[in-house]
């Protein structure tokens, strides 16, 4: 990435075509926690907007990415509790915050077991953003 690149529809929100093909088996193998969140934004379901799933960006794949808001929700499973992946998703975060992207995190088991909660975060994210 270009230094300070900012994702924008110029350059196609920063996808990484080199992980197309990773991001389709990804989408063939999903967790119980993103099929969820899956059946919750898919067709537009979030206030209208688009989301896709497994969207490769920078050297990263998102789990679910808006690319009209620049946001992207990540699900984190149990093996995001351990102190090194910790660090690696802080950092990662970073990255996709420089390049103009907002993360919104949830924990796996808030996604199957609070999903009202959890999208009642989004919604209100999203509603945030068009104020």
């Amino acid at each position: 990435m270009k230094d300070k690149e900012k994702a924008g529809k110029w350059n196609f929100h920063l996808h990484n075509s080199k992980l197309v093909t990773y991001a389709r088996k990804n989408r063939k193998k999903r967790l119980v926690s993103e099929q969820v969140i899956w059946e919750m934004v898919r067709r537009k379901q979030i206030l209208g907007y688009k989301f896709k799933r497994q969207r490769p960006v920078l050297n990263f794949i998102a789990d679910f990415m808006c690319q009209e808001l620049l946001l992207i929700v990540e699900i984190d499973g149990i093996t995001h509790e351990d102190p090194q992946q910790q660090a690696y998703d802080a950092w990662r975060q970073r990255q996709l915050e420089e390049a103009g992207f907002t993360v919104l995190r949830f924990s796996s088991w808030d996604a199957v077991y609070n999903r009202s909660w959890v999208r009642a975060q989004i919604v209100a994210w999203v509603e945030d953003r068009e104020v």
